[in-house]
C-alpha cells in the first residue's frame, strides 16, 4: 500500500497522475484530478474541485464548494474563500464546445479572494490583492488593490499582511508603501 504524505479523507479522490505535496489537507468530498499539481502545505475544504493540468503554489488556502478549473494557476500563499468561482470559457455554449481551448486565469501571490466572489478567465490578479465578498472580476488587478462591487472596481489598497492602507499608505502592521503612476511598491520591511 502506498504511503502519503498528505492528509486524504476517505470521502475524497485524487487521481492518478495528479501530484499532491507534502503536509496538504484534503477534506469531504473533493477531487483533484489527473495532471493537477499541488505544492506542499495546502489545505483543500469540503467539496472543492481541482481540475485537469490546473497548478497550485505552496500554502493555498481553498475553503468549502470552489471548483478550479483547467487554465487557473494559484501561485504561493492565495487565498480562496467559500464558494469563490473560477471561469475558464469567455464565451460558453453547452453546442460548441471548446474541446480544451481555456482562458488563462493567473491568481499571483498572497492574493485573497474573498466569499461568492467571481474572476472571468482571462485575467491576472496581483500579488497581495483582495478580491471583497461578491466582487466579480472583469479586468487585470494590480498589486496590493482591493477591488469590490460588480463589475469590481479599486476601492483603495491593502497591505501584504491584509490591512486596508491609511491614506498615507501606512498599514498599522509597520510596513509602508509608495504609489508611482497608479502602482503601489512595498518600501522597508
Amino acid at each position: 500500500m502506498e504511503t502519503k504524505d498528505y492528509f486524504l479523507h476517505e470521502s475524497s479522490y485524487v487521481d492518478e497522475g495528479a501530484v499532491v505535496g507534502k503536509e496538504c489537507k484534503i477534506w469531504h468530498f473533493c477531487h483533484v484530478q489527473k495532471g493537477a499539481i499541488i505544492g506542499e502545505n495546502c489545505s483543500l475544504g469540503q467539496n472543492v474541485n481541482i481540475a485537469n493540468n490546473v497548478k497550485i503554489g505552496n500554502g493555498v488556502r481553498v475553503q468549502n464548494n470552489v471548483s478550479i478549473y483547467e487554465g487557473v494557476e494559484l501561485e504561493d500563499n492565495v487565498f480562496c474563500g467559500p464558494s469563490c468561482v473560477f471561469t475558464n470559457v469567455t464565451t460558453p455554449r453547452a453546442h460548441f464546445p471548446v474541446h480544451g481551448v481555456y482562458g488563462k486565469t493567473l491568481i499571483k501571490e498572497g492574493a485573497s479572494l474573498g466569499a461568492n466572489s467571481t474572476v472571468v478567465c482571462g485575467h491576472t490578479v496581483g500579488r497581495s490583492a483582495l478580491i471583497a465578498a461578491g466582487a466579480v472580476v472583469t479586468k487585470d488587478v494590480k498589486d496590493y488593490a482591493l477591488m469590490a462591487g460588480v463589475p469590481a472596481r479599486q476601492i483603495g489598497w491593502v497591505c501584504e499582511c491584509g490591512e486596508r492602507l491609511t491614506n498615507a499608505l501606512k498599514c498599522k502592521c509597520g510596513r509602508n508603501y509608495r504609489e508611482e503612476n497608479g502602482t503601489l511598491t512595498k518600501i522597508g520591511l
